[in-house]
């Protein structure tokens, strides 16, 4: 377990606090970070936390690094055995733990470094928090996910940790998301439909395309794309 009192000045730690920081950030995320400040949860997603306050606690990690093609994000493939969401890209993340913190406070920040590092094997002190998005909810498992931002100021090497949790970690560069020919539209055997993404020989799709869907269009880097184009889950087959 990282805390974030080991973690550096780098986390812009008080005292072993976690806050977010947006000081000295490549000026190509400033549409992300204006967009965090502004997007509302509908304009994210349909599905929110409930009301009531029910649903599982739990944060993912969207962190953008720079690569040789330029911007890119961080996300891994779940291992196929997993009881949720197996087999699917994602953000690195999962739920809170109580040593986490409170989740209407720093705890999805902990939580978010602690997960990312276990199943990726990455430095946290090596990220820079500066956003969080609003909280959204994923209906299939019920949990309240809070996405939070990071930049990789300064990369560490990744790689699958637990062959259990992860099938692969990978890169994607943010002009292979905004490339329209790989973009389509999945539709679920429920009947939804929603924004994916061919890439890295992976369909991205559900609550992490969403996600990145729509980072893509309130930070204005979104392409037109054929929205007719579908493309079905088991499209390997």
């Amino acid at each position: 377990m990282t805390h974030a009192s080991n973690t550096g000045h780098r986390h812009d730690t008080d005292g072993g606090r976690l806050r977010l920081s947006t000081e000295g950030l490549p000026d190509w995320l400033d549409p992300v970070v204006r967009a965090a400040r502004t997007v509302e949860p509908l304009q994210l997603s349909r599905f929110l936390p409930p009301e009531n306050g029910a649903g599982r606690q739990s944060a993912v990690l969207i962190l953008f690094g720079e690569g040789e093609r330029g911007p890119e994000l961080l996300l891994m493939e779940r291992a196929g055995s997993l009881r949720s969401h197996a087999g699917q890209p994602s953000f690195p993340g999962g739920a809170l733990d109580p040593e986490d913190g409170d989740p209407k406070g720093e705890g999805p920040l902990r939580a978010a470094l602690r997960e990312a590092e276990e199943e990726t094997g990455l430095d946290p002190a090596g990220v820079q928090l500066f956003g969080v998005l609003p909280k959204l909810y994923i209906p299939v498992s019920g949990f309240v996910v809070t996405p939070v931002l990071g930049w990789w100021r300064e990369p560490s090497p990744v790689g699958v940790v637990d062959p259990d949790e992860t099938a692969r970690v990978f890169t994607v560069p943010v002009a292979d998301l905004t490339d329209p020919a790989n973009r389509a539209t999945t539709v679920h055997p429920s009947g939804h439909r929603g924004p994916a993404f061919l890439v890295e020989s992976a369909l991205v799709w559900g609550f992490t395309a969403g996600v990145i869907d729509r980072l893509l269009h309130y930070a204005g880097w979104e392409r037109p794309w054929d929205r007719d184009k579908q493309v079905p889950l088991d499209w390997r087959a």
